[in-house]
């Protein structure tokens, strides 16, 4: 199976991914590879890059990570929670890109945390990521011709886990997965005919894929 998409896009927030010595923006355009830099806590900025996205690529996936790890509540100057602006915008806008494609996908990433978390019917801005899980399933009857997925990697050993979590990271040092492991579950759902043919709206763990007991 041939893993390299033809035009891969990538959205991100935080300027210093332009620094880190992998980044060489020749290399990436030449292989069909284009970094986007987005502020996804600022919803204007958002739909503007969803009106030039639509305008020069198409979209056959979209992979929701972290849009910004923002600890305490923070509203944007429209009244939109910051963690909650960027996913909601973002999908919101893409969406009609999408259903331009042929077996189209939406992947979230989310938590494990979610399963202890009540839904706060009264703040469905709130970044509780039990809001995540609730809105793929609710675009998912509104979108069926998109496959929506949402998923926790498990507990990966990444900067922003270190910087938003301290003290869990330290707790947790010996059962923590790479960086690796951690793309293992989201890889599977962008790349593998079985994914698409689990039911839309599913959420899953990153140590436990369907079919995959005992390996």
């Amino acid at each position: 199976m041939n893993l390299r998409p033809k035009t891969l896009s990538l959205i991100t927030w935080r300027s210093r991914f332009l620094e880190e010595s992998f980044w060489s923006l020749e290399e990436t355009a030449a292989l069909n590879i284009f970094l986007h830099i987005v502020d996804l806590s600022d919803p204007k900025k958002i739909w503007k890059f969803v009106e030039n996205f639509k305008q020069e690529h198409k979209l056959h996936v979209l992979i929701n990570n972290a849009s910004c790890m923002v600890n305490k509540r923070e509203l944007t100057e429209d009244g939109l929670e910051k963690n909650f602006a960027g996913v909601y915008i973002l999908t919101t806008g893409l969406i009609p890109v999408l259903e331009k494609e042929h077996d189209p996908q939406v992947i979230t990433i989310s938590s494990g945390g979610m399963l202890v978390q009540k839904l706060n019917t009264d703040d469905l801005q709130s970044k509780r990521t039990r809001q995540q899980v609730v809105l793929m399933e609710r675009w998912a009857q509104g979108h069926p011709a998109i496959h929506f997925s949402s998923m926790h990697p498990s507990w990966a050993d990444t900067p922003g886990m270190r910087q938003a979590m301290p003290g869990f990271h330290a707790r947790f040092r010996d059962r923590r997965r790479s960086e690796a492991q951690g793309t293992d579950t989201v890889l599977w759902l962008a790349l593998s005919s079985a994914a698409a043919a689990q039911p839309s709206s599913r959420f899953f763990q990153g140590d436990f894929l369907p079919g995959c007991e005992g390996t």
